[in-house]
């Protein structure tokens, strides 16, 4: 498995229990896929929130998120961690 790190936009405002309510549906059907979402941040003022996965590639994690109803603008592949 891959780690990936996610990026959306456009989520100006978004709340503790609204992100939270958004990573439950990924958390939900993210076995289909083969992906498991391990953490969500967000920065409400300016609408980003980060999403840190593992998966086997980056359209599995793109089809939970689209299918989920919050898209990724960006999806990354973080091949070293520390």
């Amino acid at each position: 498995m891959a780690t990936f790190m996610d990026v959306h936009t456009g989520m100006q405002g978004i709340t503790a229990d609204q992100l939270m309510e958004a990573h439950r549906a990924d958390l939900a059907i993210e076995a289909q896929e083969g992906v498991h979402f391990k953490q969500a941040w967000a920065d409400p003022e300016s609408g980003t929130v980060y999403c840190l996965s593992e998966a086997p590639d980056a359209e599995a994690v793109r089809r939970i998120h689209e299918r989920t109803g919050h898209p990724a603008a960006e999806i990354h592949p973080v091949p070293l961690e520390v």
